[in-house]
């Protein structure tokens, strides 16, 4: 690859711009809004280094609206806070998106836990399986080695 490889410039860009946007955020806005946490999950660039697609997660969940339209809002506010951080010919247009993908994860997470559980409380598990002592009792008839020969 070489230095001016336009994919590698594209992830070089799109993670200057993803660390800078988290700093901005992390700083604080003044819009009361914006609450939460905020993480900045994925920047999606375009070619032509117009638009920048800021994907982000919100925590808790019923702050999510409210933080999504207060990004919104202050876009150009954040915006010109990116620009003092780092310097390019032509600063890309920001548009926020909230990105699901890290509760869709959780969710996951925590139903797999559940089931985990229920599995534990059950008197079967894959690790332990039914064992059972074979005594003489237990053992057909002719069985016990006793009296038998071979």
């Amino acid at each position: 690859m070489s230095p001016a490889d336009p994919d590698m410039r594209l992830k070089r860009l799109s993670s200057v711009l993803q660390r800078a946007i988290e700093q901005t955020l992390t700083r604080g806005l003044s819009d009361p809004r914006i609450r939460g946490l905020i993480s900045v999950t994925e920047i999606d660039l375009t070619r032509d280094l117009k638009l920048a697609k800021v994907k982000v997660s919100v925590f808790p969940e019923e702050h999510e609206s409210l933080t999504m339209h207060g990004l919104k809002d202050a876009t150009a506010h954040i915006r010109r806070k990116v620009m003092d951080q780092i310097h390019i010919r032509e600063m890309p247009r920001l548009v926020f998106e909230l990105d699901n993908g890290l509760k869709k994860q959780a969710e996951v997470m925590a139903l797999l836990a559940k089931a985990r559980a229920e599995y534990a409380e059950t008197d079967e598990s894959p690790t332990e399986g039914p064992t059972k002592d074979l005594t003489d009792q237990d053992a057909p008839e002719g069985a016990s080695g006793e009296g038998t020969n071979p």
